[in-house]
């Protein structure tokens, strides 16, 4: 199976991203993006979880911005 990519992201009213579309359009909300980061489903992106139990979801380091999870087209 292939890896996929996010491509969008919905954000709420602070710019916090809330829901992830996937390359095959698939609409995930934050919890289920990061479990389908850590089953290693999506690619380019990695699963951080902060000593004081904070988890986000980040873009893997790469010297490229067009990537960025903020700087992705809002759906």
């Amino acid at each position: 199976m292939e890896k996929e990519q996010f491509s969008a992201v919905r954000k709420d009213e602070n710019g916090k991203i809330q829901m992830f579309q996937t390359s095959s359009g698939r609409e995930l909300s934050y919890e289920e993006a990061i479990q389908e980061v850590d089953e290693e489903r999506i690619e380019n992106v990695s699963v951080v979880r902060e000593k004081d139990g904070e988890t986000y979801i980040r873009s893997n380091p790469d010297n490229r911005k067009d990537n960025n999870l903020d700087g992705l087209p809002i759906f």
